[in-house]
């Protein structure tokens, strides 16, 4: 059993993880297990680029749709219940499956925004909340102005700057730069001439000071206490967390000002706005100007004044969107967030007591830093596609009247068991109770967290709940750990009582042949489907050089070799057709008697092949399990078996034995191969004559066994030892002779 969600079109760095997944559900349907169950969700980029997209083709804003337009509209585009952001995209991911081969059970394909997966959605939030762990509260968010939405920590990219560094932000009209400090002087009110200089990388910020800390103890300082400076500011010296200097205190714009301020009444001032640009608290002059061209107009402003006192190189790290490529900042909102300290500790002892396990192992590390590390999650989204907060806002009043705002909020599964607690709550007639729901959503990786029972049929006890969760094995990238494989087993446990799968298969990053991430955004993602029509059948074995570790650098020349490799494979299935010929009475692998050395020889490396193979797949080392095989076709079955029965083949009346060996190695080699190359092992295996009763495809054919190739290695009795040994020669033994024979055959060919 195991579990995908799709996010967006397949490009070819995710084409690449799709050839793990259904290595393993094929390789798994052949060992008799269960299912692969695929989804699609819809992503907070996703609905970016739908915005996008809409505001393109129809010249109107995201926001002048309200939810029901954008839901509505959206679907309709689809012409599938699971379909996609917008009849641009359609249901691409999944005809993208279907191309590359995937084997998963269609009948049970999900979609995060399905009515049924939405009831799962609300139903998780209102139990959450219910058990204490959702909250509503006004803290600082991470803010993408692009996107004009609070992002989660882990959508957040940190950009080391060793010094000046001229970026292009969203919305402003020049590069900015980054990576200085700029130092300035509040002068002390009632004194002429003493001043406090203080530095920041952000000036424009400065509008949104309520004071200025100093340490307690430095003597420079201990006889301004009680002094106001220039704008009202306070002098204050309540915190021993730094060492010397002076500190301006932002508590609308940094963490711990916010902090520092709630812990001691200061005043909260927010000076930017939603969309990136100053807001009336920090001066009607800059009111609706770019908050980075607004940088360069407060620097100019203090330097009129005279109280600008240098620039200096700076090494920083820059807060980064990973979806917009804007700055991050940093917002007070009101919002929803989940308490998850004691999720994370029981997520983090389950892969300490080995009931989780991570492939490869070095990931456990991360794991328990992130988890001993982790924050509350702002669930709050700005966004107009995606799961509504079930919540509502109540105000009480008369009909007819104004409902005054009473600050209080209920969760509830619909709007009609909102309105009946909140009139329990007030102690109100339900008519005279006001609702308004929420106009955010929930963060898109909370509906993903939920996948591995939400698309089983949770909260209801479906037999298919019964039957597949929880699952077994979990793939996907290794950048999506936190994103995505955190969430689901803290969500899964808090939830369901179980971890939602006992493994993960954290495959490395998949990069173009720059190094760079494969991603829309930079538009270096290729469609599989491109490749594969420029290489016919070649579906899989892309894999082989998708070690489990460092990243991957993948070019699509690097798929030709891939192709070179099909194209061998093809040519010797044609080779063993010609050579049985179209009377040839097939009888079942299993029952294989070779006769020869060579024979033995060559179904003993398939033995070994095939016992090489499973062992890798249940390590979870695909690489591995890929490389066994294509050794197999490669060097022992093409470059040496064929090249040495070529000449028994040539006689009148071939031995029927080495005619039955040749068949039953093409035959199981394509069994071993159609985990890898679906399409490819497909199209032989149905030209091959096979020994009734045979199953109807391939996929339902049993994956050999070594087991049933350890009787068909053994020679006769009274075989002598020689002839034995020649069953274990390595492939060298071999290849030099033969080598030899095929220059001489092709230098005196006439």
């Amino acid at each position: 059993k195991g579990c995908r969600e799709g996010v967006g079109d397949v490009g070819r760095g995710l084409g690449t993880p799709e050839g793990f997944r259904d290595s393993g559900r094929t390789l798994g349907r052949g060992w008799g297990h269960e299912t692969w169950v695929g989804a699609t969700s819809k992503t907070l980029g996703r609905s970016w680029r739908c915005k996008t997209w809409v505001g393109d083709s129809r010249r109107v804003s995201g926001r002048s749709w309200g939810h029901k337009t954008w839901t509505g509209d959206t679907r309709r585009g689809l012409g599938t219940p699971w379909g996609l952001v917008t009849p641009r995209h359609g249901d691409e991911i999944l005809r993208q499956l279907r191309t590359l081969g995937a084997s998963l059970d269609w009948s049970r394909c999900a979609f995060t925004m399905d009515p049924g997966f939405s009831r799962a959605v609300t139903e998780a939030f209102v139990r959450l909340h219910r058990a204490g762990l959702v909250r509503r509260d006004r803290r600082l968010v991470n803010w993408s102005c692009a996107l004009r939405s609070a992002v989660s920590d882990v959508e957040v990219e940190p950009r080391p700057l060793s010094g000046p560094t001229e970026l292009r932000v969203p919305g402003c009209p020049h590069a900015v730069t980054f990576g200085v400090l700029v130092t300035f002087a509040y002068p002390v009110e009632g004194d002429d001439g003493l001043e406090l200089p203080v530095a920041t990388t952000r000036p424009e910020t400065m509008l949104g000071d309520v004071a200025v800390a100093v340490h307690p103890m430095d003597p420079r300082y201990q006889v301004w206490g009680g002094r106001s400076l220039w704008g009202g500011r306070s002098l204050w010296g309540g915190c021993g967390s730094f060492l010397g200097g002076a500190v301006k205190v932002t508590p609308g714009h940094s963490h711990p000002d916010l902090a520092l301020a709630r812990a001691h009444g200061l005043p909260l001032l927010s000076v930017i706005g939603d969309d990136g640009t100053m807001c009336p608290p920090g001066g009607g002059w800059l009111q609706g100007v770019h908050r980075f061209v607004a940088r360069d107009k407060v620097v100019t402003a203090l330097s009129q004044r005279g109280l600008y006192r240098g620039t200096q190189d700076h090494a920083m790290t820059l807060p980064m969107c990973s979806r917009s490529g804007d700055v991050i900042e940093y917002l007070l909102k009101d919002q929803w967030f989940l308490q998850c300290q004691e999720m994370a500790q029981r997520a983090r002892e389950a892969v300490v007591s080995g009931r989780l396990q991570l492939v490869p192992k070095f990931h456990e590390k991360n794991w328990k830093t992130w988890m001993d590390n982790v924050g509350d999650w702002c669930l709050s989204r700005q966004l107009w596609w995606g799961h509504r907060v079930p919540a509502y806002k109540v105000g009480v009043s008369p009909p007819g009247s104004d409902p005054p705002d009473t600050g209080l909020w209920v969760v509830a599964r619909s709007e009609d068991e909102a309105r009946d607690e909140a009139a329990r709550l007030c102690r109100a007639p339900p008519r005279d109770i006001e609702l308004q729901q929420d106009p955010d959503v929930l963060d898109t990786w909370f509906s993903s967290a939920l996948f591995p029972f939400a698309a089983l049929g949770w909260p209801e006890e479906t037999p298919d709940l019964r039957r597949f969760y929880p699952t077994t094995l979990l793939e996907t990238g290794s950048d999506l750990l936190f994103f995505w494989v955190a969430r689901m087993v803290m969500l899964g446990q808090e939830l369901t009582g179980h971890l939602p799968f006992s493994q993960v298969l954290l495959h490395s990053l998949v990069r173009d042949a720059a190094g760079r991430k494969m991603s829309k955004s930079l538009g270096n993602v290729v469609d599989p489907r491109d490749v594969i029509s420029g290489a016919s059948l070649q579906v899989g074995p892309t894999i082989t050089n998708v070690a489990l570790g460092d990243d991957i650098r993948l070019d699509v020349g690097a798929v030709l070799n891939q192709r070179h490799f099909c194209n061998k494979v093809w040519n010797a299935v044609k080779f063993v057709l010609a050579s049985i010929g179209p009377h040839f009475i097939p009888r079942p692998p299993e029952e294989t008697s070779p006769r020869s050395p060579m024979d033995r020889w060559v179904l003993s490396r398939l033995a070994r092949a095939v016992g090489e193979f499973g062992r890798r797949m249940e390590a979870l080392e695909v690489h591995g399990a890929t490389a066994a095989a294509q050794h197999f076709w490669l060097r022992s079955f093409c470059d040496v078996y064929l090249e040495a029965i070529k000449p028994s083949l040539r006689r009148p009346d071939p031995d029927p034995a080495t005619l039955q060996t040749l068949l039953s190695c093409a035959e199981l080699g394509l069994r071993l191969l159609a985990p890898l190359s679906p399409f490819l092992a497909e199209e032989l295996w149905h030209r091959l004559p096979r020994a009734p009763p045979a199953p109807p495809t391939l996929c339902l054919a049993p994956f050999p066994s070594a087991a049933m190739l350890v009787g068909a290695t053994r020679g006769p009795v009274g075989l002598s030892g020689a002839v034995l040994a020649v069953s274990c020669l390595s492939f060298p033994t071999f290849s030099r002779p033969i080598g030899s024979a095929r220059k001489w055959r092709r230098r005196w060919k006439p």
